[in-house]
């Protein structure tokens, strides 16, 4: 296998040095600072589209990592210039915590404290601070953690309450976008706040911190992981009920090799071996959204038997991963298999070959979903220069 792995290594090192560049050539606004809302699949700039917390924070994860892996000072340049705005321009001096999104002109637009948003500034910085070793950011990503931990924990039942308003109360409608449930507690909260305090425990670890982790992985054994079908459960009231059966198959096949990378650093045998076996689960369910094409598909709904056939570009990073790492924890080639199936449906449909970066997605039919952004709110570099990242690392460890 060490050819196809080592072909593999090399083409998406490659993908990823097309992806910091079309970062590096599109998306920086020199006349208003830091990088544009949204541009469109022709890289048109949409001038008056808001500028999302979550999007800024995944461009600094981005760069930050990027400089981590090779030391290119063009990489740190550009992760400096996205710390500098998130600082200036989302950073909630009075009540702490980030915004949710900012005007075109950097103005405080949407100043509710969603969860997910603050999880990500948590993982950026960190990212940041261990590539830099600037101690500010570490000092803001520990701030934003006490936060969520004051205000959003919860210490009864565990897990974490999803949005609150800019002074931390609770409000009423907590969801992230219009196609979610209006949930007390997510799936899609806790997968990123469990990889936020997974990175930042790498760079700051912490006996507290430590125990939460602990705590969340446990969430997601007790709760979250449903024991009958192996998918996600999406949505959850405040005492963990779960009203929607939603199958999410990108989510599935990510938490089955994010929930092995926060549980390696808490080196607790019996966890892991716990883990290791939801892991697996997680990757076998999720590979029930793979079709013929190679490409694993967006969501099924049971009660109606709807499959929605769109394959959606993060979805097919993480599925890059995902059966990369059920290879290395098992050695059984059927998932390699399945990692190389992805990569190469990404080759062939997602890859704008004129334009660069990837495309939204596509339809069940294969075309180029019409519409969607090429950089936005939620179309971001973090995703596929992360799967090409973790490719490479993992293909490192193997050969």
């Amino acid at each position: 296998m060490q050819t196809p792995l080592i072909r593999y290594r090399e083409e998406v090192k490659e993908e990823l040095y097309n992806i910091l560049r079309y970062w590096q050539s599109h998306t920086v606004d020199t006349a208003q600072g830091g990088f544009y809302g949204a541009l469109n699949n022709a890289n048109e700039i949409q001038p008056g589209a808001p500028r999302g917390g979550v999007l800024n924070s995944r461009i600094l994860w981005t760069f930050a990592a990027a400089y981590g892996f090779d030391r290119n000072a063009d990489w740190l340049s550009l992760a400096q210039r996205a710390y500098d705005y998130l600082q200036q321009h989302f950073r909630d001096q009075q009540y702490g915590g980030v915004y949710w999104s900012v005007a075109a002109d950097g103005s405080p637009q949407d100043m509710r404290k969603q969860v997910y948003g603050q999880a990500f500034a948590i993982y950026a910085l960190s990212e940041y601070y261990r590539h830099t070793k600037h101690q500010p950011a570490l000092d803001w990503a520990i701030h934003i953690y006490e936060l969520l931990e004051r205000h959003s924990f919860d210490p009864q039942r565990k897990g974490y309450i999803d949005a609150f308003s800019r002074q931390w109360a609770r409000i009423a409608d907590t969801r992230l976008s219009d196609k979610d449930d209006n949930a007390a507690k997510t799936m899609n909260t806790h997968l990123h706040v469990l990889e936020a305090y997974t990175n930042l425990y790498r760079v700051w670890p912490d006996d507290g911190l430590r125990t939460q982790l602990y705590y969340l992985v446990k969430v997601f054994i007790d709760h979250i992981v449903n024991a009958g079908n192996h998918h996600l459960i999406l949505f959850f009231d405040d005492q963990w009920r779960h009203p929607s059966p939603l199958v999410s198959y990108g989510h599935d096949i990510e938490a089955a090799w994010l929930l092995p990378e926060a549980v390696h650093l808490l080196h607790d045998s019996e966890l892991t071996q716990q883990v290791k076996a939801v892991s697996m689960a997680l990757t076998n369910a999720a590979a029930e959204g793979l079709d013929s094409t190679g490409g694993m598909r967006y969501e099924y709904e049971p009660a109606s038997r709807h499959m929605n056939a769109e394959k959606h570009w993060w979805v097919q990073a993480e599925a890059m991963v995902g059966f990369l790492n059920a290879y290395q924890q098992s050695g059984e080639d059927r998932y390699l298999q399945q990692s190389l199936d992805a990569w190469a449906f990404v080759k062939k449909y997602l890859l704008d070959k004129q334009h660069g970066e990837w495309f939204w997605g596509v339809t069940g039919n294969l075309t180029v979903m019409p519409g969607q952004d090429k950089a936005g709110f939620w179309k971001c570099p973090y995703h596929n220069s992360r799967a090409c990242l973790e490719v490479i690392r993992r293909v490192d460890e193997l050969v």
